[in-house]
């Protein structure tokens, strides 16, 4: 099946290019003269930030380093971050935030301190809300995810308890560990269907009220 490639001297590709519950991907283009934006942190995720053109002052907690074309750093979960362009040319990043769950940002004071929460619409991450979907069904496909994770969770407990018992003394802790992993991956899949139905009715809420 093809697949899309993206291409940061495209002028169509600076945007978001990928927005689900697991990733946000996109590619910002950032004038000179700006100065910083908006500080903030991400409230679940990490940040990723590759500089592709042009070279960018980063703070992050406080601290302060030129990124330029080539080089990267992150901004880990719940570290304040802000950028600004250093250089003569416009800076374009490719950055991605893992994983993408509303409210997604916490704005922060110049002292570190969160400022209240803002959800943001899913226009601004160049997404648009099904309009074929009711707020009726939103509710009953978060409510399903939400049962789903809980008989996951029963179900790891279930058997990640028993199994953690025998491993001390397992004659194939190998054979053990491969029997616990169904289970992982289960609650894995369903909490991932859980932040699609959450980040869904959060743009509900917010656009439609």
């Amino acid at each position: 099946m093809p697949f899309t490639v993206y291409d940061y001297r495209n002028p169509e590709h600076i945007k978001n290019l990928l927005v689900t519950s697991e990733m946000r991907s996109r590619i910002l283009k950032m004038e000179p003269g700006q100065g910083f934006n908006a500080r903030h942190s991400h409230d679940l995720g990490h940040e990723v930030f590759l500089i592709l053109q042009g070279a960018a002052e980063f703070e992050i907690e406080g601290n302060r380093q030129t990124v330029k074309a080539g080089q990267l750093c992150f901004a880990l979960t719940d570290e304040a971050h802000s950028v600004r362009v250093v250089s003569e040319e416009p800076v374009i990043m490719y950055l991605s935030v893992t994983p993408h769950i509303l409210p997604t940002h916490t704005g922060r004071t110049p002292e570190g301190d969160a400022k209240p929460i803002n959800f943001s619409s899913a226009t601004s991450y160049d997404t648009q809300l099904d309009p074929s979907v009711s707020r009726a069904d939103r509710i009953t496909c978060h409510r399903t995810a939400i049962e789903a994770v809980a008989a996951a969770a029963q179900s790891l407990s279930d058997s990640h308890t028993g199994a953690l018992d025998q491993l001390p003394n397992a004659d194939s802790p190998a054979d053990l560990r491969e029997s616990m992993w169904p289970a992982v991956y289960e609650i894995f899949k369903t909490i991932s269907k859980l932040g699609d139905s959450w980040n869904d009715l959060a743009y509900d809420i917010t656009e439609n009220g």
